[in-house]
């Protein structure tokens, strides 16, 4: 659609005519006219115009031939016509419609009227013309879907593989390292040494030892995955990075490798939904004749963090005095309790009833 609008107005009356030209031009759209429905058929041709007002009684060619015409010449684009006339019976109404008119307004008419049939008219233009114009890009693009089309297939097999590789790789690395390995700009390596401030709580079971040598080995096997699933479930709801198993010991790093400024409040938190979680399993493994106690470690310090390993086999690992310290804590610790340090107690404050 043109910019201002072009309005073709068609009547035999030439004050009509003036009448209708001041008042669009007041309101900025172009306006060209023409005194019988011949010329204006032959303007409607030759300009395409974006709007019709046209009048119905008129010599040589009267408004619904011109409306019948313009409606079933398929050369025309679409162009929206709105019947001018002082014909106000229901069945002229219903006549024009049919021949194909878009709206109907009868004289004499409203100023503020016409502008609103007007303006709504140009919408449904506009509309018609957005609609077109998007069908033509689509018949262009038509070639290159053709050409997409064949690798499709290929990419669509690429995003299957790396789907499978994220998954492999979270099942075996940590969940943040996971996701930070494969979304790294190519030629950045996530794992590249560092050193920050962490949290470690390190934990395992008290008695399982006696427990894997008298049981049989399938007992063994369920009463782990039980156990690593209650306390992987929190380490995923408190950001934890899982670092490592270790037997019925977990090893779980706070605040990396994505930042956390609580993260020994966290820790904490995590330790002790840990805590709940074995209460609540080991209800059911007494109840099958294990005794197993659950102990906990907490230390917060600088540690060496990154890729530790070779060329075919690399782990994710913390390095430091605050890592052996967690596991000292965890091995000193009693079932049902969790020690912390001393630097791990005054981070965390009045956060915890401690003694």
């Amino acid at each position: 659609m043109r910019h201002p609008p072009l309005i073709l107005a068609v009547d035999d009356t030439p004050e009509n005519l003036d009448i209708l030209r001041m008042r669009l031009e007041a309101h900025d759209y172009a306006v060209v006219t023409a005194a019988d429905g011949e010329e204006g058929l032959a303007l409607a041709r030759s300009l395409a115009p974006d709007l019709i007002l046209l009048d119905v009684m008129m010599p040589k060619m009267d408004g619904m031939a011109v409306v019948r015409a313009i409606k079933g010449d398929r050369a025309l684009p679409f162009v929206p016509i709105i019947l001018v006339t002082a014909r106000s019976d229901t069945r002229d109404v219903v006549e024009g419609l049919d021949a194909g008119a878009d709206d109907y307004l009868t004289k004499p008419f409203d100023h503020s009227a016409l502008l609103a049939r007007v303006r709504s008219m140009l919408r449904v233009k506009a509309l018609h013309d957005t609609v077109r114009e998007q069908a033509s890009a689509l018949e262009r693009q038509s070639g290159e879907l053709a050409s997409w089309n064949a690798t499709l297939e290929t990419r669509v097999a690429e995003q299957v593989t790396q789907i499978e590789r994220m998954s492999r790789l979270r099942r075996f690395l940590p969940r943040q390292v996971a996701d930070l390995l494969v979304s790294a700009p190519l030629g950045q390596d996530p794992l590249q040494s560092r050193r920050r401030e962490v949290t470690i709580v390190f934990c395992d079971l008290r008695g399982f030892t006696a427990f894997a040598e008298s049981a049989e080995p399938e007992e063994v096997m369920t009463v782990l995955r039980e156990y690593h699933a209650a306390l992987g479930a929190e380490v995923f709801a408190f950001g934890g990075t899982l670092e490592r198993f270790v037997g019925d010991g977990l090893l779980v790093i706070l605040n990396d490798p994505v930042p956390q400024p609580d993260h020994s409040e966290r820790g904490l938190k995590m330790a002790l939904a840990m805590r709940a979680a074995v209460d609540g399993l080991a209800a059911t493994w007494r109840s099958r004749g294990h005794d197993l106690g659950f102990g906990v470690g907490i230390a917060c310090g600088y540690a060496t963090l990154g890729g530790v390993g070779f060329e075919h086999r690399l782990d994710y690992a913390a390095i430091g005095s605050v890592t052996n310290l967690a596991s000292r804590l965890s091995d000193q610790a009693k079932a049902g309790q969790i020690l912390l340090s001393q630097r791990t107690l005054s981070t965390v404050g009045d956060k915890a009833v401690t003694r």
